[in-house]
């Protein structure tokens, strides 16, 4: 799925929250609060070193472009 458009999540965004991380955190979930949120994975316009579900990057919300996208997930 992966650099297809990058991913929506719920996650809030920080700098700082994903570098350096030494602690063994594999999915870190950012400040419990902000205002911009996280979008993953690359898209079609990428560099290959951004099409990777690790790589995340932040923005405002209601920030639109035809690269940006989120999946829909149904529980069984």
């Amino acid at each position: 799925m992966s650099g297809n458009v990058w991913e929506w999540v719920s996650d809030s965004w920080s700098s700082t929250a994903y570098a350096g991380r030494g602690d063994g955190v594999t999915d870190p979930t950012g400040p419990a609060m902000g205002s911009y949120r996280v979008f993953r994975g690359g898209s079609w316009g990428s560099n290959a070193g951004a099409c990777r579900v690790s790589y995340r990057h932040g923005y405002v919300p209601d920030f639109r472009s035809i690269g940006i996208g989120f999946r829909l997930v149904l529980s069984p």
